[in-house]
């Protein structure tokens, strides 16, 4: 899948993956209550600095900050637009 957007610089677009919605022991959790998704899957890459080689990669499933990056919807679909250096690693 390729997207429409090409984040520059050392930005990353990342699809966030669903929070949970039934916690170990079997209860389902309401909406109100769901926490902010902290990983997803790199959905596009920014070509990095002149003296910053980028790490992750598209395809990459990768842990982020609870607050890290910026919301974007493109083509029905929500992304998080942010630094690299906001993702904590790459699982």
């Amino acid at each position: 899948m390729s997207l429409k957007i090409q984040p520059l610089s050392d930005r990353v677009v990342v699809e966030p993956q669903a929070a949970e919605t039934k916690t170990a022991s079997g209860l389902y959790i309401p909406d109100s209550a769901k926490e902010k998704p902290q990983q997803g899957k790199v959905a596009a890459v920014g070509k990095g600095k002149e003296d910053y080689k980028m790490t992750v990669k598209v395809g990459d499933t990768v842990l982020y900050g609870k607050y890290s990056g910026t919301e974007l919807k493109l083509e029905g679909t929500d992304y998080l637009i942010m630094r690299e250096e906001d993702i904590l690693a790459i699982i």
